[in-house]
């Protein structure tokens, strides 16, 4: 019998290291961190997070990581830069995460307060 179900979040999350060799340390550490959005949004399509180390930058910004939720409407896309890795994550998904809250009290303020359209046209009626 087929499954018809949606994909995982383990199918759904991408991680991306870039100047940085991804540990499994750092991979469990995002897809725990990320569990919480999956749980929040079900129809987040796919979430990328690229984590980069940049060693130009001063001490305290030489990690970045820069995530982005593919979702219905507009992505949503956040970026922090911190002197550790794994702050970058915690803080990143922090941002994601009032992100997603923001855009679902937007959804919701819609649909239990709609707005009154005004017509400058006579709509005709129909006998």
């Amino acid at each position: 019998m087929p499954n018809n179900s949606s994909p995982s979040a383990a199918d759904r999350l991408i991680v991306r290291g870039i100047h940085l060799e991804l540990t499994d340390a750092l991979r469990t550490a995002v897809t725990d961190k990320t569990a919480r959005l999956f749980r929040h949004e079900e129809h987040i399509v796919r979430l990328r997070i690229d984590l980069e180390h940049d060693k130009t930058q001063d001490v305290n910004h030489r990690f970045l990581a820069k995530a982005q939720i593919e979702i219905r409407g507009p992505d949503l896309i956040a970026s922090v830069a911190s002197d550790d890795a794994y702050k970058c994550i915690d803080l990143v998904v922090d941002k994601l995460d009032g992100l997603l809250r923001k855009r679902h009290s937007h959804h919701k303020e819609k649909v239990h307060h709609p707005r009154g359209v005004e017509l400058t046209d006579e709509i005709p009626k129909v006998s």
